[in-house]
């Protein structure tokens, strides 16, 4: 286990707490981690366009002794929304107008309740885990057409129709791609799908299920609306898409929404196909031998082969860098593109490598947990 981790859960559980009020913990913990480093990615997305772009970046808010200049301009993004004001249109519906950031939220939070951290750290350890993340993730689009429609006006409503339109095709194929996945695990439970990774690099769900990983990643990057499938702020046509009424700390909430789904899926596919925190390096080393026979190194060495929480960190780091790359390189795909890639596309792939997949599994080729 990382020793971080392990000296925070030992400080959780001494004195001896109730176990809810360590899963409490837990969650307050997993929370304020999440709501930093969806903030610090604003940063980091705008410092790698800038670097791509031949520009610096935001570098005037705040610096640590010269260093990181920029490092504050999150905090100072939060200030400047929080003390706008919140202008809600006279005839919107007031209710709905409200609620809509707020169901777009708090899916993104709540599914890391089951996604395991570490190899003895995870939330919820459900076995419809699986099953609990697919249907959260499909609440997200209630709120893009309650804020589209409680808007009351016709770029809000034409925005949420076009943004729900690309969510919902997008999901057929990554719910068939994660259909693959269940078949390569044969369970629900997601440390049991990362458990079934488990033997090196080549083990991993990303060679069997290549077709799959790919679509599951580019489907991710759709279903969040990030470029190039930004068609719902098309600015050119439609102003800013389902939240062009929404200002203040309510814009913020859509704001931290989507980069908190763009971490989210970064996990998510490090999860179902890149082994998640396992290690490409443990089956290869015995990690005793390494940290007792490296002199003075030993210990680093053997923690860095060692599974844990730093490669699934190191994982999700990569996607996520994959989705600012997107957005700095490909320009935006026209709608009848868009929905041609997923419904035309993407789906069928799913199915037929389903289908394939269903074949090596009957035939017994391939490392399948569960032979039918």
């Amino acid at each position: 286990m990382n020793p971080v981790i392990q000296w925070i859960g030992d400080l959780i559980r001494y004195p001896v707490w109730p176990s809810y009020f360590q899963s409490l913990l837990w969650i307050v913990i997993v929370t304020v981690a999440l709501i930093l480093s969806v903030a610090f990615t604003t940063l980091w997305e705008r410092k790698v366009i800038g670097w791509m772009q031949l520009r610096k970046g935001p570098n005037r808010v705040g610096s640590i002794f010269g260093l990181l200049p920029g490092i504050f301009q999150p905090f100072a993004d939060v200030i400047k929304l929080l003390i706008k004001e919140v202008v809600i249109p006279a005839e919107a519906n007031k209710v709905l107008f409200r609620v809509a950031p707020m169901i777009t939220l708090i899916p993104a939070f709540a599914i890391w309740a089951v996604i395991p951290l570490d190899p003895n750290l995870v939330i919820a350890d459900v076995n419809a885990g699986l099953l609990y993340v697919l249907a959260l993730t499909s609440v997200g689009v209630y709120g893009v057409i309650l804020a589209g429609w409680a808007s009351n006006s016709k770029y809000a409503f034409l925005g949420a129709m076009r943004s729900a339109a690309q969510i919902v095709a997008y999901e057929i194929a990554m719910g068939f791609a994660l259909v693959g996945v269940i078949m390569a695990a044969g369970s629900l439970n997601l440390g049991d799908i990362i458990e079934g990774q488990r033997g090196g690099w080549f083990t991993w769900n990303w060679t069997w299920l290549f077709p799959l990983f790919v679509v599951y990643f580019i489907s991710g990057v759709a279903e969040t609306n990030r470029a190039p499938f930004d068609v719902a702020e098309g600015e050119s046509e439609i102003v800013a898409g389902f939240h062009v009424e929404y200002s203040g700390i309510a814009f913020a909430l859509f704001f931290l929404a989507e980069y908190a789904n763009m971490i989210l899926i970064s996990a998510l596919t490090a999860i179902f196909f890149m082994g998640g925190w396992l290690s490409p390096f443990s089956s290869f080393f015995d990690i005793e031998a390494v940290r007792s026979s490296v002199p003075f190194l030993g210990p680093v060495l053997a923690f860095i082969i060692s599974d844990g929480f730093h490669w699934l960190f190191l994982k999700l780091f990569s996607f996520l860098f994959l989705f600012l790359w997107f957005r700095a390189t490909f320009p935006r795909y026209r709608y009848d593109q868009i929905m041609r890639l997923g419904w035309k596309i993407l789906i069928p792939v799913t199915i037929v490598w389903i289908a394939v997949e269903g074949v090596l599994v009957y035939l017994k080729v391939g490392p399948w947990r569960v032979v039918s």
